[in-house]
């Protein structure tokens, strides 16, 4: 994008976000905030936010952006990153696979019937918990304080911190996670004891943030790993590559085939209304919106998205 494509579609943004914010929101009634973490029932279902950061740290906001929220598993696709940067490729790609799985993103299915009993893909709860143990450190808190490091940094903001509300939630009703945590320990996934990986898992996917904090994430994926506004690379190209991938094939549970041909952008979504993206050489996008549809993701979040690509021709399709 040239510097008259930017200044014009960052004119139209300052012009125009705020009425399709409006617009988008009333889609909050079409979804229900998500109750089987308990903690996360207590949302507003009816609130819609966004940030649009560029790579000289300008933004745009509009609507409900001071509100805070959980990564849930947005959280995901930064672990893989750095248990990448921890392990290398051939050692992450030895615990889970690269495809998409058809099935629910807490599934235990393909585990029992598919060999070599590994997740499918590191975005999944499966492929996450697999992905939390191979984050270096000797125990659950070094683990989770180098995971919260590179958050913050990503996100440029020291103050990031784990809701612990949310995490013990987390924790307390996790029966499902731990039944999938028990089966990949039986599987030889798991080297570390499970309970210690469940506690880095709850941790990560329990970070609180804001839509800036979540277009500052995703700038840096963006640009390839390069944080733009600091001229500082952060992760190694060939990682932000990974993981951009999984977000276009998986990221958006199992509507991400919809949400690419309608939407054309590398995403990830989580239970907590929220989704990052980006518009790849140019932005970064942080939104929270916390109705559901059936598929895990936000209601008015994803009709936003589609009416913004449209209406900048941001796919990439």
């Amino acid at each position: 994008m040239n510097l008259d494509e930017h200044t014009t579609t960052w004119k139209q943004l300052n012009d125009h976000l705020s009425e399709w914010v409006r617009a988008s929101k009333v889609h909050t009634e079409d979804g229900h905030v998500a109750s089987y973490i308990p903690e996360l029932a207590n949302a507003p279902a009816d609130i819609l936010g966004i940030c649009i950061m560029d790579a000289e740290g300008n933004t745009v906001a509009a609507g409900d952006t001071d509100y805070h929220f959980t990564l849930q598993s947005i959280s995901k696709v930064f672990t893989l990153i750095l248990a990448l940067m921890d392990n290398g490729e051939e050692m992450v790609f030895s615990k889970v696979g690269m495809e998409p799985t058809g099935d629910d993103f807490n599934s235990m299915l393909k585990l029992e019937l598919v060999e070599p009993g590994i997740p499918f893909n590191p975005l999944i709860n499966a492929g996450a918990i697999a992905i939390s143990s191979l984050i270096a450190g000797n125990t659950p808190d070094e683990q989770t304080q180098r995971i919260l490091q590179f958050f913050r940094e990503l996100a440029d903001n020291p103050a990031l911190d784990i809701n612990q509300d949310v995490f013990k939630s987390e924790s307390d009703t996790a029966h499902r996670n731990r039944s999938l945590a028990y089966f990949l320990k039986h599987n030889g996934v798991l080297d570390r004891e499970v309970d210690d990986v469940l506690q880095v898992y709850f941790n990560h996917c329990s970070i609180q943030v804001n839509c800036t904090d979540l277009a500052r994430m995703a700038l840096v994926l963006a640009h390839n790993g390069v944080d733009p506004i600091r001229n500082q690379r952060l992760i190694p190209r060939r990682f932000v590559q990974i993981a951009k991938t999984f977000m276009f094939t998986c990221g958006m549970y199992n509507a991400s085939g919809e949400f690419a041909m309608n939407v054309g952008l590398p995403a990830k979504s989580g239970v907590s209304g929220s989704i990052l993206t980006m518009v790849p050489g140019r932005y970064g996008i942080g939104l929270v919106s916390p109705a559901l549809n059936r598929k895990g993701n936000s209601t008015a979040g994803v009709h936003l998205l589609g009416k913004l690509s449209q209406e900048f021709d941001w796919s990439l399709f």
